[in-house]
């Protein structure tokens, strides 16, 4: 994989908890990364978090994503960078 591509996330939660992360792809793919978002939220409890597409955007492309971030994406096809009031 060359290049991986980042895509700038906000949800916010039941609790109006602003969470940001980071979806990163193989593909630069708007839908697929708010899938991914989504199926994150639900994974660590937070199901009801408020995403849509207008709060998860395109960044930018790279070739130095960390290898831990790669292996994420080779086992479920996307990868989470959390920045911001996500859980530990």
């Amino acid at each position: 994989m060359s290049k991986t591509h980042v895509f700038d996330t906000y949800a916010k939660n039941n609790k109006g908890r602003i969470m940001h992360f980071d979806v990163i792809l193989a593909e630069q793919d708007a839908p697929k990364a708010l899938a991914c978002a989504k199926a994150w939220l639900t994974r660590i409890g937070e199901e009801n978090a408020v995403v849509n597409q207008a709060s998860c955007l395109y960044c930018h492309s790279t070739d130095s994503t960390p290898a831990t971030l790669l292996e994420e994406i080779q086992k479920q096809g996307y990868a989470i960078q959390k920045l911001e009031g996500c859980p530990a």
